[in-house]
């Protein structure tokens, strides 16, 4: 029993980070997998798998905050559905410790902008208000989508930093972005299936805390700051990207 009540809390953090950053939850779900022993092509598509859940949830959540803006999550998913399958199918051609490299690279690129970024508080700009260029959504999405099916990530770490930079409010960013990795992991998680990646195991045991901790991450985001936000973002990004770089490079680290 305490340890499936220790899966249920291991779910219940991921799922709160997850829709504190609007990343979906795969870029702590894939380390976490493979710590505790799952090879990382498994751990990417179970995680990709364990994303459309937290998404789900944490879009839920948000949609009742109002801070979904639905026409640039729709664009985004147009094309990163695409991506997504894309990414899926090239973790068959690429070793695993080239996948913790670029996982870790990627994601030390994005701390790295999103902490130099300024922000602004969602009472400062109404959502309606946004203007933004939808011509370009389209391609962020795409490349949203590779990284979500290669890196079992859901997306979010190209959505969040794309959005801000476009001119969306980050806590509007995070929402958004939850929305469109609905359907980006759906995409990635289908093609992962059919290579035989999602472990449905480890599925089942994370999926109730993740969907109670996506609920829980949505609330306090709204009450947190959007500089904090920020910047608590970027840290964990940073410290995830160490991690799975060294390991990548074969350091014996937990």
């Amino acid at each position: 029993m305490l340890k499936y009540l220790g899966y249920f809390a291991v779910g219940v953090f991921i799922g709160i980070l997850a829709a504190l950053f609007g990343l979906g939850g795969g870029f702590l779900i894939v380390p976490t997998l493979n710590l505790l022993g799952v090879e990382i092509h498994h751990a990417v598509g179970t995680s990709s798998a364990a994303v459309v859940f937290t998404s789900l949830s944490s879009a839920i959540a948000y949609s009742r905050q109002k801070r979904i803006h639905y026409k640039i999550g729709l664009l985004l998913a147009s094309t990163a559905v695409i991506g997504a399958y894309i990414g899926a199918w090239m973790t068959s051609f690429i070793s695993a410790g080239t996948l913790k490299v670029i996982f870790g690279a990627t994601l030390i690129i994005v701390a790295i902008r999103i902490y130099r970024k300024k922000t602004a508080e969602p009472t400062e700009v109404r959502l309606e208000d946004v203007k933004v260029d939808y011509r370009l959504v389209p391609f962020g999405g795409f490349f949203a989508g590779i990284a979500s099916g290669l890196l079992g990530v859901g997306g979010g770490i190209i959505n969040v930093p794309f959005l801000t930079w476009l001119g969306l409010p980050i806590h509007y960013a995070v929402a958004t972005s939850s929305f469109a990795i609905v359907f980006t992991a759906m995409a990635g998680t289908i093609k992962h299936y059919t290579l035989g990646n999602v472990e449905l195991h480890w599925l089942v045991l994370l999926i109730p805390g993740l969907i109670v901790g996506a609920q829980l991450g949505a609330r306090i985001a709204k009450r947190t700051k959007a500089k904090n936000l920020k910047n608590a973002f970027a840290v964990v990004m940073a410290l995830l990207a160490l991690r799975m770089i060294l390991k990548g490079l074969g350091y014996p680290v937990p």
